[in-house]
């Protein structure tokens, strides 16, 4: 995304928060943002559209927050899920994320519902890999259900705080005791062998997780982010980091991976020898991985 499309963006995103989704006319935007009509309609057909690709940069950065504090980390901690999940409300609450997805329910456009739902999906999917990681692939048949659970204990604490309009008991907090409370239902319906929703179920909710898996993008996004890491002390780092996003995009969202120009970009990064080579070789498993699957 270019720079003016990307500041037009954080410019309606300052107003939708000011003022409101509805009440937000393009002609403010206009205004505040220095661009002219035109150039608005060359980026987005209208003011929907650019709450869409709002959201979608949102939850893009998102995601990428919340696998960085994965680095490091054993992916069976539940302390890290904890921070990851408060991160993930705070994001919510700086960017007025609920509001905006208020609003757009309102406005009754059917693109808009379609992406609040994959939204919803995306966050379920997330959590359930999650806990996956956390309780292990043997309780795996019944997590689809606790994770439904967990969103649910989660959102109505979240929302007693908010019509209470108590800053007490904090983000933290809420989250650490919904996250306690669904150790204690994994193991009473693990050992109860009680289950509700089966495995199909499952893939006709997530039909966009019979591609590249969601462990597999969390990973491979670990890997990037940690090689980035490694370059940040660059001045000339950005030609670097364009070869890391061209190869996750080609591995994430590629149908087909072109292997051989990955790997070429590889070479480039081999021969630098600014990264680590085992995060090199890590990389190589992803590529061979995807190879596989073609």
């Amino acid at each position: 995304m270019n720079d003016r499309k990307q500041h037009v963006i954080k410019t309606a995103h300052k107003l939708f928060i000011e003022k409101g989704f509805q009440s937000t006319s393009i002609q403010d935007i206009l205004d505040l943002s220095g661009i002219s009509k035109g150039t608005f309609y060359n980026y987005f057909s209208s003011k929907n559209e650019l709450l869409i690709a709002l959201i979608k940069s949102i939850r893009k950065q998102s995601e990428s927050d919340l696998n960085e504090l994965l680095i490091g980390q054993k992916r069976s901690d539940i302390n890290v899920l904890i921070k990851q999940v408060e991160l993930h409300l705070k994001t919510n609450r700086t960017n007025k994320l609920l509001s905006l997805y208020d609003e757009a329910i309102v406005s009754n456009d059917p693109e808009l519902k379609n992406l609040l739902r994959d939204n919803y999906l995306r966050n379920l999917r997330w959590i359930y890999h999650r806990f996956i990681d956390i309780f292990g692939e043997e309780k795996k048949q019944y997590l689809l259900d606790c994770s439904v659970l967990f969103l649910g204990i989660l959102q109505q604490n979240l929302k007693i705080i908010s019509l209470a309009q108590s800053s007490f008991p904090t983000i933290r907090e809420i989250v650490k005791y919904s996250v306690n409370r669904i150790v204690t239902i994994v193991e009473e319906v693990s050992a109860s062998d009680d289950q509700l929703f089966d495995s199909s179920l499952f893939e006709k909710l997530f039909p966009f997780s019979s591609g590249t898996n969601q462990d597999f993008r969390d990973k491979l996004h670990i890997t990037i982010l940690a090689m980035k890491k490694q370059l940040v002390h660059l001045d000339d780092q950005k030609r670097r980091y364009e070869l890391l996003d061209f190869i996750e995009e080609e591995l994430m969202n590629g149908k087909v991976p072109r292997i051989y120009v990955i790997e070429s970009a590889i070479d480039t990064l081999r021969t630098d020898g600014l990264i680590d080579a085992n995060l090199i070789a890590g990389l190589e498993q992803f590529i061979k991985a995807a190879s596989e699957t073609e």
